[in-house]
């Protein structure tokens, strides 16, 4: 007879997302996985397969948030401009407030794992061309709305801020200056004008 799972699979994946996205892949041992998940190792590998599998299956479930959540910020600010602006003020929020400067989970394990895993360069790939089409067909409806002036180049822009979005995450994980970075997305934004 089966054996009944005693734990909340959907939270035990969020808990190893976090903790993998804290230390890393390398720094995370499988015995750090059974300590901070609370669960045995017999439960690890039975649900969620080896370390690796885990690991893989904690990055897209952050990649899968991550998306939605953008796409249900765009839609709750339909004006463009106003819309970035707060997007990038919550990025430096929460850039600024992160204790443990985690930074992004994505550009973590990109400087970590790239180039050596062919299979997650391809993922990666896809991440980058998720954010950007979201990015873009944002700025899109900002452009046939008459919101945004800006001749630039929507697919360059659309780069541009998927690029200062994540760099936020990363220059943070320095020292971070909210004010710098304001400043530096002021600049940027006034780009759409």
């Amino acid at each position: 007879m089966p054996r009944v799972k005693l734990f909340d699979e959907k939270m035990v994946l969020s808990k190893a997302m976090n903790l993998f996205w804290k230390q890393g892949y390398a720094a995370t041992s499988v015995q750090d996985l059974v300590n901070h998940l609370g669960i045995n190792r017999a439960s690890l590998y039975d649900t969620f397969g080896d370390k690796e599998q885990l690991f893989k299956k904690s990055f897209d479930l952050y990649r899968k948030q991550n998306l939605a959540w953008l796409s249900t910020f765009f839609q709750n600010h339909p004006n463009v401009k106003n819309g970035f602006s707060k997007l990038f003020d919550v990025a430096i929020k929460e850039a600024v407030n992160d204790k443990d400067r985690k930074g992004c989970f994505v550009v973590n394990t990109t400087t970590e794992l790239v180039p050596n895993d062919e299979n997650l360069l391809l993922v990666l790939e896809q991440n980058k061309q998720d954010f950007e089409n979201l990015f873009y067909e944002y700025l899109k409806k900002g452009k046939e709305n008459n919101q945004l002036k800006t001749n630039n180049d929507l697919k360059s822009l659309a780069s541009l801020f998927y690029t200062l979005y994540n760099g936020i995450r990363v220059v943070s994980k320095i020292k971070p200056n909210k004010k710098k970075l304001t400043n530096s997305i002021e600049v940027a934004l006034s780009l759409l004008d």
